[in-house]
C-alpha cells in the first residue's frame, strides 16, 4: 500500500510539472507575441472630413483582415483643437466637435476592447461621411452598446478628463502634428503617406506570424518622400466654416 502511495504520489508530481512546463510555455508566447505587435497610433478629431475617410475607408481594414492579430491600435479624439485662455475649447469644426470627441473619449474608456470601441466610433464616422453625424445616438443600436454608462461619462465630467488627457498627449507629440489625421506606426509619424500606413506596420513587425495582408500587393515605401506630398487632411490653425 505504501509503495502504491508513493507510486501515484510520483506520478502526479510528474504531471503537475508538464502541466507548469505548458503553462509556462503558452504564458511566455503570449507576451511574446504581445511585445513583437507594432503599434499604431491615430490623432485624429470627429468631423473632419479627411479623418473620417481615413477611418471608415483605410483603417477599417485592420479588422476587415488578420492584420489586428499584429497591431495595437491606439485612437486619440482631440486633433487640432485649441485651448483658449479662459479654458474654453475651440475646436476646429464647431461645438458639436468638441460633444463627439468627448462622445468617442468615452467609448475608448468604457469600452477598452478596440473592436467594440472601433465600432461606435466607425459608425460615427460613417454618419459624418454621409452629412447625418447629429444621428450619432443611433451608433447604440447599431453596435449593441448600452448608452447609459457612455451618457453617464459625459455628463459628470468624466469624458473632459479624458479629452483634457488627449490634449497633453497630442501637445506632447514630437515632432508636433501639423494636421489630421496623424497616424504613428510603433511612434514614426507617417505624416503625409498616412494612408500607406498597412506597409509600415508589415515593415515594422518583427514577429514570426505573418499575416496574410502582409504578404502580397503592399506598396513600396520611400521614407525620403515623407512630407513632400500634399494629401487631404485638416491642418493646425486651419479655420474651418
Amino acid at each position: 500500500m505504501a509503495c502504491e502511495k508513493q507510486v501515484w504520489g510520483l506520478i502526479l508530481t510528474c504531471f503537475l510539472i508538464i502541466w507548469w512546463v505548458c503553462e509556462a510555455k503558452v504564458s511566455v508566447s503570449s507576451t511574446n507575441d504581445n511585445e513583437e505587435k507594432v503599434n499604431l497610433s491615430l490623432y485624429y478629431e470627429s468631423l473632419c472630413p479627411f479623418c473620417a475617410n481615413f477611418i471608415v475607408n483605410q483603417l477599417v481594414k485592420v479588422f476587415k483582415t488578420d492584420l489586428i492579430s499584429i497591431v495595437n491600435l491606439r485612437l486619440v479624439p482631440w486633433g487640432n483643437t485649441q485651448i483658449s485662455p479662459n479654458n474654453t475649447w475651440i475646436c476646429q469644426h464647431g461645438v458639436d466637435e468638441c460633444r463627439l470627441d468627448v462622445a468617442e473619449a468615452c467609448a475608448i474608456k468604457l469600452w477598452p476592447n478596440v473592436e467594440t470601441h472601433f465600432k461606435f466610433i466607425y459608425c460615427i464616422e460613417r454618419l459624418h461621411l454621409m452629412n447625418r453625424h447629429t444621428e450619432w445616438q443611433s451608433c447604440f443600436g447599431a453596435t449593441g452598446l448600452n448608452p447609459k454608462p457612455l451618457r453617464n461619462c459625459y455628463t459628470n465630467g468624466l469624458g473632459y478628463q479624458i479629452e483634457k488627457g488627449y490634449a497633453g498627449e497630442t501637445a506632447r507629440l514630437n515632432p508636433p502634428h501639423r494636421f489630421v489625421p496623424w497616424v504613428l506606426v510603433n511612434n514614426l509619424p507617417l505624416q503625409e503617406d498616412y494612408q500607406n500606413f498597412i506597409a509600415y506596420i508589415c515593415r515594422a513587425y518583427r514577429g514570426h506570424k505573418i499575416p496574410q495582408a502582409c504578404k502580397s500587393g503592399l506598396p513600396e515605401i520611400n521614407s525620403s518622400e515623407i512630407g513632400t506630398s500634399t494629401p487631404q487632411v485638416c491642418n493646425v490653425g486651419e479655420v474651418k466654416t
